[in-house]
């Protein structure tokens, strides 16, 4: 599985975005700043369709995939559609229930088969859930350490309105579909519709 393993918190630092976007509570110590540089319009696209790439942890053809699909979709504008899917995406759902410090780790404890869906163990981390899935930790995970750790950190992060999360039970349901007004990632999906457009 092909993975960005850079730097993170440099990263954050060049695309501008705080880190706790993605669960982590360090903070740089570093300022980043592009003095007296002038960054065209291109380059300001390129620079949103990268940091919903960075936030959300897909590659170029997956998130391509994703634009795609979200063109088709009959409803809303394409670039509300696009952050949608990613929203709904597994691996970021078992990050908003708090079963996850990072999108990183959520990915990890879905490849590694700890989580079903609606009792059926699911390990595609890029898996779309749909409202009424109910999404749980595998029983023989629940007593794991790791866990009780997650959960510790976890614990007091907000829970999206759109999903309801069960931490005593490690379960969580998906109740709605997102609006774009609940998904608070830093992205101006407006120019990554327009990168694609050219």
């Amino acid at each position: 599985m092909a993975r960005d393993m850079g730097p993170v918190l440099k990263k954050c630092r060049s695309l501008g975005i705080e880190p706790s976007y993605l669960g982590i509570d360090k903070k740089s110590k570093r300022n980043f700043a592009r003095a007296g540089k002038k960054v065209s319009e291109y380059g300001m696209q390129l620079r949103e369709k990268q940091k919903a790439k960075f936030v959300y942890g897909v590659l170029e053809k997956p998130f391509r995939n994703n634009f795609e699909k979200a063109k088709k979709l009959r409803y809303g504008t394409t670039g509300e559609n696009m952050m949608i899917l990613l929203e709904l995406r597994l691996d970021n759902v078992m990050f908003r229930l708090g079963y996850g410090r990072t999108r990183t780790e959520a990915r990890q404890i879905v490849d590694h088969k700890h989580v079903l869906v609606n009792g059926k163990c699911v390990n595609i981390p890029s898996y779309q859930v749909k409202p009424g899935d109910v999404i749980s930790i595998k029983e023989k995970a629940k007593s794991m350490q790791r866990y009780k750790d997650i959960l510790e950190v976890t614990g007091g992060r907000t829970v999206p309105a759109w999903l309801e999360a069960d931490h005593e039970n490690m379960t969580g349901t998906v109740k709605e579909v997102p609006t774009r007004e609940q998904i608070d990632v830093p992205v101006n999906e407006v120019l990554i519709v327009e990168l694609y457009s050219k």
